[in-house]
């Protein structure tokens, strides 16, 4: 009996001490974790990139790399430079729906700016309510982006002004047409004159104006932009780290880079589907060019909160799916790597930068906690009188 209590007593004192051990172990890894954060704040919060820690940059993607930082300021071309006159007489067009051969779609019917200038849709109804084959981009700081559309065919705003007009399944007019509707209107005369010294409408009028206009529509400072200005308590712990793991682990800032959070360059990640209903293109039906089949523009991170659903098919509804489906290396399925296009063969080469991550589920919340710093608060646009 005195044997067995005295078992009995060693164990529990055994138990006692692990317990004990274990205990201080967790403390210690505590107050290491809550340690490590307060410095990755202080680090981040400096208003001084240069002190940031190191970012891990995939090697084919640094010659394309700069750091992440503020909205630098709006730079209007030469050949069409800013008036307040010009944008507001953009404005009115983009709200206009007599720019469709309908006279019921205008360009806020698919970028409303109570929607994060988007419509929230996989993908938007157009003429006919016809279903289009991509997710509706948002304009929200367009004026950034180095070409425009989910296949970058549009090298300016200029240029892409007048591709919705005429497509088919988006409003289906034609940019002469359209031309010659908004001459007729008085309403326009003087909008014209304040714009561009003389009443006269041309589709390269309304081009330039409908871009001036779309240059204006910036994102104000977000909670990011205010946190790496200094005001240190703006984020919270998670919010923190998930800047780093953005940085780091996550791999996020090999694409997602710059001030636009986006290199604006084209990406296979593995969502072109080809060989199936689904299939699309991407890239490849602007260049022709085989290495960009299932190629697609980088889209910005700024306001992302607001844009969804995700990809160029819509086919993410929460950005935690968007960010377990980089988690996972988006395994490409294997029957839609390839498939036959006028005669000719593509096969889809996913990027070397989408690979597993291995990130645990308390780094993907951490990481969607930080993307939601890039994110602002909706403002109410009341859209000017259109013009009769």
């Amino acid at each position: 009996m005195k044997n067995i209590l005295s078992w009995v007593l060693v164990v529990l004192i055994m138990v006692f001490l692990l317990n004990n051990c274990f205990s201080s172990k967790v403390q210690k890894d505590i107050t290491q974790k809550a340690s490590f954060i307060a410095e990755l704040r202080k680090l981040y919060a400096s208003g001084d990139t240069s002190k940031w820690p190191k970012p891990l940059v995939d090697p084919e993607a640094k010659p394309y790399f700069s750091e992440i930082g503020h909205l630098p300021e709006v730079q209007f071309p030469a050949d069409n430079p800013y008036s307040s006159e010009k944008a507001l007489l953009g404005k009115t067009l983009f709200f206009d729906p007599r720019l469709s051969g309908s006279n019921q779609i205008a360009c806020a019917s698919c970028h409303d700016p109570e929607l994060g200038w988007t419509d929230n849709r996989a993908l938007s109804y157009g003429h006919d309510r016809q279903l289009g084959t991509r997710n509706s981009m948002t304009i929200l700081n367009a004026a950034y982006a180095t070409s425009l559309f989910w296949d970058g065919r549009a090298g300016s705003l200029e240029e892409q002004s007048h591709m919705p007009i005429q497509d088919q399944r988006e409003m289906n007019g034609h940019i002469e047409i359209a031309a010659g509707k908004i001459a007729k209107i008085k309403g326009y005369e003087s909008l014209f004159e304040k714009a561009f010294g003389s009443k006269t409408v041309t589709k390269e009028r309304i081009a330039q104006a409908i871009a001036t206009f779309e240059r204006t529509v910036k994102s104000p400072p977000t909670k990011f932009d205010e946190f790496i200005d200094g005001k240190i308590d703006r984020y919270s712990d998670d919010e923190v780290m998930g800047l780093h793991i953005f940085r780091t682990k996550a791999n996020c800032i090999s694409c997602h880079n710059s001030g636009y959070f986006s290199d604006s360059r084209f990406e296979n990640i593995g969502t072109s589907l080809l060989g199936s209903p689904q299939e699309d293109l991407g890239r490849y039906l602007v260049t022709k060019n085989p290495e960009d089949a299932g190629k697609f523009r980088v889209p910005s991170l700024r306001e992302v909160t607001k844009t969804g659903p995700w990809m160029h098919n819509g086919s993410m509804v929460s950005l935690a799916e968007v960010i377990q489906l980089y988690n996972k290396g988006n395994p490409e399925p294997s029957p839609y790597r390839s498939t036959v296009h006028d005669g000719i063969t593509l096969t889809s080469h996913k990027s070397e930068i989408v690979r597993l991550l291995e990130l645990t589920d308390e780094e993907m919340r951490q990481l969607e906690a930080f993307l939601g710093t890039l994110s602002t608060k909706t403002q109410r646009l009341i859209p000017p009188p259109i013009p009769q």
